[in-house]
């Protein structure tokens, strides 16, 4: 099928594993297993899960929102393993939205509601009570292989954390190459807005040897010291958390990004999605 910039969409079998991948033009922008949603294949989509595990006690339910899901990987693995969370879903492509349900149907009784419009306009659509009220906010948009600039900005993140409960955490997924330009001003921004940010990424990632993806978690809230080996542990290997000291040499004296001066994120090697 068809998106609305004409780019193709299709479900495939995973070349790797079991499970399916949803594709969007050459890139593969989600994983699902509808076996055991608790399988995340793509290393940042773990790491984003090892956080996920920290948030309250074990298998509580949380209250969720996600700008981009693509197969709704994240809401899966939330249903699954704390029954009972409440889930809003921000998705642009309509199309998208329903190869998806038609392809890799959602488990039956998930509190999933899926809104169909732009990540960042749709913010202020959600209802107003979960103001302040949200555990977990991810933020995980890409058009192609890029993250449209607006999501990208001060502007943006203070419209995300304004939905953050006091102890609320935002998830980032931040993809960069060589340097890490562009995932350094993103930290210096989100910690702008979120006082206490850690970062996860597999250890050459974040050398900015490769391109890769970056998890920034990110709260006003101190995020509990307790996590960090659970996080190591978590994986997958190799494994980096960088955090405090670490966190201000990353992000440096950058200038924050903002609406007028954003521009999308680097757009990754043609090669880079080559199975």
């Amino acid at each position: 099928m068809r998106l609305s910039d004409g780019t193709a969409a299709a479900v495939v079998r995973s070349p790797f594993t079991s499970g399916y991948e949803l594709m969007v033009g050459d890139t593969p922008q989600s994983h699902v297993d509808l076996e055991d949603p608790t399988h995340l294949h793509f290393e940042y989509v773990a790491r984003m899960g090892a956080v996920i595990d920290q948030l309250r006690l074990p298998g509580q339910p949380i209250t969720a929102v996600h700008l981009g899901a693509g197969a709704l990987t994240i809401p899966r693995y939330i249903a699954h393993t704390r029954p009972g969370s409440r889930q809003q879903v921000i998705e642009l492509e309509p199309a998208l939205w329903d190869l998806v349900r038609e392809r890799l149907p959602l488990p039956r009784g998930a509190a999933i509601r899926v809104r169909i419009g732009d990540a960042r306009a749709g913010l202020t659509r959600l209802p107003p009570a979960l103001t302040g009220q949200v555990d977990l906010l991810v933020s995980d948009v890409y058009a192609g292989a890029q993250t449209p600039a607006h999501l990208t900005t001060v502007e943006f993140y203070r419209e995300a954390a304004a939905l953050l409960a006091p102890d609320g955490v935002l998830l980032a997924n931040i993809a960069d190459g060589a340097g890490l330009a562009y995932a350094r001003r993103q930290v210096a921004t989100v910690r702008t807005v979120l006082a206490h940010v850690v970062v996860l990424a597999e250890v050459q990632t974040l050398k900015g040897r490769r391109f890769g993806n970056l998890v920034i978690a990110a709260s006003a809230a101190p995020l509990p010291t307790g996590w960090l080996p659970r996080l190591m542990a978590a994986g997958p290997h190799p494994a980096k958390v960088m955090q405090g000291r670490e966190i201000d040499e990353f992000a440096g004296t950058l200038v924050p990004v903002t609406d007028a001066t954003a521009r999308p994120s680097p757009k990754p090697s043609a090669s880079l999605f080559e199975h």
